[in-house]
């Protein structure tokens, strides 16, 4: 050992510990974490300074990218050219930022994960957007700090006219903690700031009325809205993305899904080679065939559709098993005077507003000395201008300028500032014209002084220049959101910005569906011919027909017992002639099953509805069953069982009730069955019911139930061929449930079969449509009440080898009202005269079902 060296003993654990957490500290300080204030982590500060410094504003040429790196490398940042260069090529990506800092020209990589070309190649300079992050740099609004020789000196934040941080989001990795912001849009975050600087109190809630959710650059659409949610209460949250896809038909009729728009952040090769792989072992079945159209004009991702396979269901398959679908992990922390914290929506907010106050009023003071530096001057050059002559005088008699300049101070009490200006001052400035520019000059710098003393003096009028900035900012820069958002999963619904008006949902035996406003179909006389209504495949033809609101619910029950949930305005609109869409490609239905009943119901939140309210199945074979509706009140995409179906069986019908209606059900060869709903217990989801009429022929079966809680109703009952009549409800005396029943229609050849049965009084009307798409509305109080046992009368003319298929009851038109339409009644029609509106629609609840 050398003289004057000594051995201090040291615990290993210690000298560790501490190595590591200074380690930790300069990662997390001066490496992976942002500033709150400008967004921006060291790196990408010293790249977007020595650009500046170096010249390549958004008004200048272009430069080697290679030199860019030299500059940044050699004076700010010595930590590898590849740090910098990479750091570079990320800012000018338009799918990584939302608004990139960088004008790139060149190979700067690509959406598929290419990489950019060698700096080399490449050019670069900065876009218009950074220089408002860097604007006023020169007038002392930051603090400056050494480079890493001490050299030079570079700026410890950026004055940032807008919330980059925001905007642009970052992430990052540093030791024992880790950062995930979410970009949003420009437009948004500028009109959140502005309410919060009129009311600094204002809650999240709030604010979330203005930035609605982060807005990525590569679009897709925010599948659920609880995860943005809690990530802006709490500054943690996970946001699911999906992409944007739509669904289009070949000229030779294959489907196809069509991708437009990806979640952020996904390598779109990748994404394809990991589909084929997934559809190659038999994961995803459905697809022929997928292939990348994407061009310049944008991205389109193809998929082509085996002939058997639903769209529907290959999409979500596609979103369960590929990165089609990707959750964003939100996790806000940045740099908070020096400390990493976790920040919410207001607190981000809160640290750029207090940022620019200070940026503002660093900015005036510095406006304020400048001026007054030059007003002193100016106050100089009046005096000599006032005293011309001995000025003039003074100096030719001085023999240098250092005697002139004292002579001057001496004999006007100038300070040596305003001596210095008066002796360096031209002739031409001796002029009377010069004079009044100077004198102009000086006036207009008092009233600038007295304004930037009032800005200092104001916090109002601090927070003022903010909003103009801000505002100029938004003006420029701002734009649309890319991102959409899908309220899913009991999140706010969409409907509050729909119309709720009366749909006609029609059905065909194939499963299309479609929505048409109800006031295209018009009334007619009974006996017409109808008018086309729907039109369809050959071999097809609508089977369900019924009416609801767009705001209902739909609940589809299939034959073989599941049920399944929709909006109705969620179902495609579609005029009287249209062929509507497959129910595959709205709900998971399997090929094997079809829909039997459709019930439209108000809402499945309320619960003294749900509690008050049952649905009572009915199958072909006559087996009955009540439940109560709270127990479909959940809905999920890919059904429940709603009832167990016996072998040989299948479900015909479902009906609302209350609890105390009574059931007539009826059968094909005529006869019909009236008893209590008390008679049948309720049951849960998992019964198969119990029998509710008895049917004597192997070849009969039930083709329809009413559920009656107004026993003024009457009953309707229509055959195949066309022929139909109303009975009183009287007439069908009250049995126990399984009997025999009474007749309720005289069956002959000429009347055909019995098809449907429906409680109808004068208000209602009746629409009916047979095989062919013929479709036909007629008034219940043109049709008069008969008995029970006759054959009835013609509804429809029927063309031979054709037959009704559907039938479904109608509020009456009131075409012969002299009440006219007004902004408080659209519809023209007398509301004395219409039936009761506690139901929102234009039918009551037990008509709504399909027959």
């Amino acid at each position: 050992m050398a003289e004057g060296e000594k051995i201090i003993p040291i615990n290993i654990e210690d000298e560790m510990r501490g190595a590591y957490i200074d380690y930790s500290m300069s990662v997390i300080i001066s490496r992976a974490l942002p500033d709150v204030r400008d967004g921006l982590k060291p790196v990408h500060r010293r790249v977007l300074y020595g650009m500046s410094e170096l010249g390549v504003s958004y008004n200048k040429s272009y430069k080697k990218s290679a030199r860019i790196v030299g500059e940044v490398l050699g004076k700010y940042h010595p930590h590898g050219d590849s740090s910098v260069y990479d750091t570079m090529v990320r800012m000018a990506q338009d799918w990584s930022l939302r608004y990139p800092l960088v004008d790139g020209q060149g190979n700067f990589g690509s959406v598929d994960g290419d990489s950019p070309a060698a700096m080399r190649y490449t050019e670069a300079r900065l876009k218009r957007l950074a220089d408002e992050l860097m604007g006023d740099l020169d007038k002392e609004t930051v603090d400056f700090q050494p480079n890493f020789d001490d050299s030079l000196e570079e700026p410890s934040v950026m004055p940032a006219k807008f919330p980059n941080l925001l905007v642009n989001g970052t992430s990052g990795i540093a030791v024992g903690m880790a950062t995930n912001m979410a970009p949003h849009n420009l437009t948004e975050v500028v009109n959140g700031i502005i309410a919060y600087l009129d009311n600094t109190d204002i809650t999240i809630a709030e604010l979330m009325e203005y930035i609605t959710a982060p807005d990525f650059p590569t679009g897709g659409t925010i599948y659920g809205y609880e995860g943005v949610k809690q990530a802006f209460e709490t500054g943690r949250g996970r946001i699911v993305v999906r992409a944007k896809a739509h669904y289009e038909t070949t000229p030779t009729g294959k489907e196809q899904i069509v991708i437009t728009e990806i979640p952020y952040m996904v390598n779109k090769a990748s994404m394809i080679e990991k589909t084929a792989a997934l559809i190659n072992e038999k994961r995803i079945e459905g697809i022929a065939d997928l292939r990348d159209e994407s061009d310049r004009d944008g991205m389109r991702i193809v998929y082509d559709l085996k002939r058997d396979a639903m769209p529907n269901v290959v999409l979500n398959q596609l979103y369960k098993y590929t990165q089609l679908q990707s959750s964003f992990g939100v996790n806000n922390v940045a740099l908070v005077k020096g400390r990493p914290m976790t920040l919410n929506l207001r607190d981000l907010i809160q640290h750029f507003v207090e940022h620019r106050e200070e940026v503002v009023v660093r900015r005036t003071r510095f406006e304020l000395a400048e001026a007054q530096k030059r007003a002193h001057i100016l106050e100089g050059l009046l005096i000599a201008l006032d005293h011309l002559d001995e000025v003039i005088a003074l100096i030719r008699g001085s023999r240098d300028p250092e005697i002139a300049r004292t002579e001057l101070i001496d004999r006007f009490k100038l300070s040596e500032v305003q001596a210095r200006a008066i002796l360096d001052m031209r002739l031409q400035r001796l002029t009377g014209l010069e004079r009044d520019k100077i004198v102009k000059e000086y006036d207009e710098l008092t009233r600038l002084i007295d304004h930037l003393n009032d800005v200092l003096a104001s916090p109002e009028l601090q927070r003022q220049i903010i909003k103009d900035e801000l505002n100029d900012i938004r003006e420029r820069y701002g734009d649309a959101r890319r991102t959409m958002i899908e309220y899913a999963g009991g999140d706010f619904s969409m409907e509050d910005m729909i119309a709720d008006e009366s749909m006609v949902i029609t059905i065909s035996n194939e499963g299309y569906i479609k929505r048409t406003p109800l006031d295209e179909y018009r009334s007619q006389s009974r006996g017409g011919v109808g008018s086309r209504g729907a039109a369809s495949k050959q071999d097809d033809f609508t089977e369900h027909l019924f009416v609801a609101t767009t705001h209902e619910y739909l609940l589809f029950f299939t034959e073989l017992g599941r049920v399944f949930w929709l909006k109705v305005y969620e179902v495609p609109e579609g005029g009287k002639n249209a062929k509507g869409r497959p129910i595959q490609n709205l709900i998971e239905i399997p090929r094997e099953d079809n829909v039997r009943s459709v019930l439209n119901v108000r809402g499945l939140r309320d619960p003294d509805y749900l509690e008050n309210t049952y649905l009572m199945f009915c199958t072909e074979q006559g087996t009955v069953k009540k439940t109560p509706l709270e127990a479909y009140s959940r809905p999920r995409t890919a059904g429940i069982n709603a009832i167990t179906i016996n072998e040989g069986d299948r479900l015909l019908d479902v009906q609302l009730t209350t609890g105390n209606s009574e059931v007539v059900v009826a059968l094909r060869s005529g006869r019909a069955v009236r008893f209590h709903e008390g008679k049948v217990r309720s049951m849960g989801r998992s019964a198969a019911g119990v029998r509710g009429i008895t049917l004597t022929d192997d070849n009969d079966r039930v083709v329809g139930m009413v559920c009656i809680s107004d026993t003024s109703q009457e009953l309707l009952v229509v055959s195949e061929n066309g022929y139909g009549k109303r009975s009183e409800l009287e007439e069908y005396r009250i049995t126990n449930r399984g009997g025999k029943g009474v007749q309720a229609m005289k069956v002959t050849e000429k009347t055909g079969a019995l098809v449907a049965i429906k409680d109808v009084n004068d208000g209602d009307d009746l629409m009916i449509i047979n095989k062919s798409g013929i479709t036909i509305r007629l008034r219940m109080a043109d049709l008069r009440t008969i008995g029970r046992a006759t054959q009835g009368v013609r509804l429809l003319k029927i063309n031979e080898g054709d037959e009704i298929s559907s039938v479904a009851k109608v509020a009456a038109e009131e075409k012969d009202s002299d009440v006219e339409a007004t902004d408080e009644n659209p519809t023209g029609v007398d509301p004395d005269t219409t039936p009761d509106a506690d139901v929102a629609a234009l039918t009551d609840p037990d008509a709504l079902s399909a027959n």
